[in-house]
């Protein structure tokens, strides 16, 4: 499939950004100044950046713990996402919701879940709310191996297909939930195969290849665009560092890591455009120091801004009937 170079240009760019916010992230948690947990999408960049690109800023997403990529891609400040990852009010959850639950409704990103499959009924109600309005916006649902075995991912799937809702369920299989092989834990062979019984589409792809995401997408959110109903898309990945930031990673040889290394993403797409003469050294060392800029920025920007003040703790909980927030 051929992506326009600009397309291609803006999904390597968007990649190399979440990448680099990623190792900063990484980083700088490991030097104790981020605290909670953090979970890294390295490894998966072409994923959400290739699928991403692809929706407009009022088309929704549902995210998992390891989400930051999902937000980059949908166009967030890094800034307010470094400073909601240090715990300062100038975050986008004020500090509050750090990694694992960050959230931004103006961009359309439903929020980053803590709980495994979480995401999957959340995507499901915007899913229906688009249909109950007959808009022609779309939902996609990103999540991972370990969350097809839950019982909200049949859920989202069961309703989203009674009723041919515009979602995009989008499974990011790479290859371990927590420390578990997924062959282990997941009787089928592709995650894809899950689709028949929801009388869906189901694809698999090498999620590491951006073409192949990029067209299996494409074709995606034209049916739901159209209202004819989801999709379910297992995109094959790997995620080159630990379940967290601080994984002894025990349960996987270095070999296997090793091999991996090697189909990573980034340098996959970057032989492509060098190769094909649709970017040059020079663009792609700029491409690079803009990254690494506007991710240090965003570290300055954290760290002068204020934590949240006691009082703030129980605010910002819920508001009632009339209006009141708790």
């Amino acid at each position: 499939m051929n992506i326009p170079k600009e397309k291609l240009l803006q999904i390597y760019e968007t990649m190399v950004r979440i990448r680099k916010f990623e190792e900063t992230a990484e980083k700088n948690f490991l030097q104790g100044e981020i605290p909670g947990f953090i979970h890294l999408y390295i490894g998966e960049e072409a994923i959400g950046s290739s699928i991403i690109l692809q929706l407009r800023k009022d088309d929704f997403i549902t995210s998992t713990h390891r989400g930051h990529g999902h937000m980059i891609a949908k166009g967030a400040d890094m800034k307010k996402m470094m400073a909601e990852l240090y715990g300062r009010k100038t975050g986008y959850c004020k500090g509050k919701g750090g990694s694992m639950h960050i959230m931004n409704f103006s961009i359309g990103v439903l929020g980053a879940n803590g709980v495994v499959a979480g995401g999957l009924p959340i995507a499901a109600g915007a899913g229906m709310a688009i249909k109950l309005k007959g808009t022609d916006q779309v939902v996609v649902s990103f999540f991972g191996d370990g969350a097809t075995g839950r019982g909200a991912f049949h859920e989202a799937l069961n309703w989203a297909s009674v009723y041919k809702l515009p979602i995009i369920f989008v499974n990011e299989n790479n290859q371990y939930a927590s420390t578990a092989k997924y062959e282990k834990i997941i009787p089928v062979k592709n995650i894809a195969e899950r689709a028949k019984a929801y009388n869906m589409p189901g694809i698999s792809i090498d999620g590491n290849n951006v073409f192949e995401v990029y067209e299996a997408a494409e074709e995606a959110i034209k049916r739901a665009r159209k209202g004819e109903g989801p999709t379910l898309i297992e995109a094959k990945t790997y995620r080159l560092k630990g379940h967290f930031v601080g994984d002894p990673e025990k349960y996987r040889e270095k070999e296997e890591v090793e091999k991996w290394w090697q189909m990573e993403p980034i340098g996959r797409l970057e032989k492509y455009l060098l190769e094909n003469d649709l970017i040059s050294d020079e663009e792609k060392k700029n491409i690079y120091e803009r990254a690494i800029k506007e991710v240090n920025d965003a570290v300055e920007y954290a760290k002068i801004s204020p934590f949240p003040e006691k009082q703030e703790a129980l605010s910002d909980l819920f508001i009632d009937d009339f209006g009141y927030e708790y």
